[in-house]
């Protein structure tokens, strides 16, 4: 193989076999540089099988074969001990980092939910044929007798097994927002609008028949988690949609390896918001605290979510 071959395969490939250098010199640091990591490792794999079908220099074989085993090594050795406080980090500290860097796509994606809850809210507050519109009357025969009596939403109870159900149904509504970014993200957008338009619409529904204070009283400790998870989720699903569409001259495997720690990143801090909305919502919101209390606990939970959003994971402020 002649020069202009051997620096033909080498310089598209010089920067990722560069920066699999600086991660094994400085080592992995969170569970998204550990993902990384292990691309990178199947990358370099990849291009040694080429380098040797190909027969190329024994010296740029030797030095992939080196970077390779020296990856192999540091994935497949005893990971650090403090792994979980790595996940933990990246959950508190990371991920509002993430968000901020991201802020295009979490601001659209809070738009196109938001603006179909007010429209939801707004049109059936102001007009009994609206809901009709949206929901059908058997749910909203029973939504009414859900928030009629104050004892039955406390009913619903605020044990482990509610808690789980919250969880699976918070999780259910994510996973589609994310999930079906893959489609250009069209359905990012579509389940973004459509359940911003159906959460607005029963908020509105409920306080035009009077049982607004009641709805309020249930959800005011957990929608600061629940909602803001949701909008996350669908930031995340419009970024994974923007990396398929938006390649910059990669193939989209490759896109997509580039924009899997900003997704990885994303989703970790939908699903810590989801779960904490779930626990808020199994143990505290149908439980028998005051109306006026529940709403107090409600203005704090927005406070932390927002503080964490903006000031989350920069210098000295987690």
């Amino acid at each position: 193989m002649n020069v202009a071959d051997r620096d033909a395969f080498i310089a598209p490939r010089s920067e990722r076999w560069a920066r699999l250098e600086r991660l094994l010199v400085s080592g992995p640091d969170g569970a998204a540089e550990w993902a990384e990591l292990a691309a990178a490792y199947r990358s370099v794999c990849a291009d040694l099988a080429r380098a040797r079908s190909s027969r190329l220099p024994s010296d740029v074989i030797a030095f992939l074969d080196e970077l390779a085993g020296r990856a192999h090594n540091r994935l497949y050795s005893v990971r650090p001990a403090g792994l979980g406080l790595s996940l933990l980090r990246d959950s508190i500290e990371a991920f509002p980092r993430e968000l901020r860097a991201q802020w295009r796509f979490f601001l659209l994606s809070t738009v196109l939910f938001y603006l179909p809850f007010a429209v939801g809210t707004l049109g059936a507050l102001s007009d009994p044929s609206f809901a009709a519109l949206v929901l059908p009357e058997a749910q909203q025969a029973m939504l009414e007798e859900m928030y009629a009596q104050e004892d039955l939403v406390r009913g619903l109870s605020g044990d482990a097994s509610m808690a789980g159900f919250y969880v699976f149904n918070n999780v259910g509504i994510a996973f589609r927002c994310f999930t079906t970014g893959a489609l250009a993200g069209l359905g990012s957008v579509f389940f973004l609008v459509y359940n911003g338009l159906m959460i607005g619409t029963i908020g509105g529904y409920l306080g035009s028949v009077g049982l607004g204070g009641n709805l309020l009283e249930f959800t005011s400790g957990h929608s600061a988690w629940e909602l803001t998870g949701i909008c996350v989720s669908g930031a995340a699903g419009l970024r994974l949609g923007w990396a398929l569409v938006v390649t910059g001259g990669r193939t989209r495997a490759g896109s997509l390896r580039l924009a899997a720690p900003s997704l990885y990143r994303l989703v970790l801090g939908t699903t810590l918001l989801l779960l904490v909305a779930a626990a808020v919502e199994g143990f505290w919101s149908a439980g028998p605290a005051p109306r006026g209390l529940k709403y107090a606990f409600g203005v704090v939970q927005w406070g932390i979510v927002l503080s964490w959003l903006a000031l989350g994971g920069r210098r000295g402020s987690l």
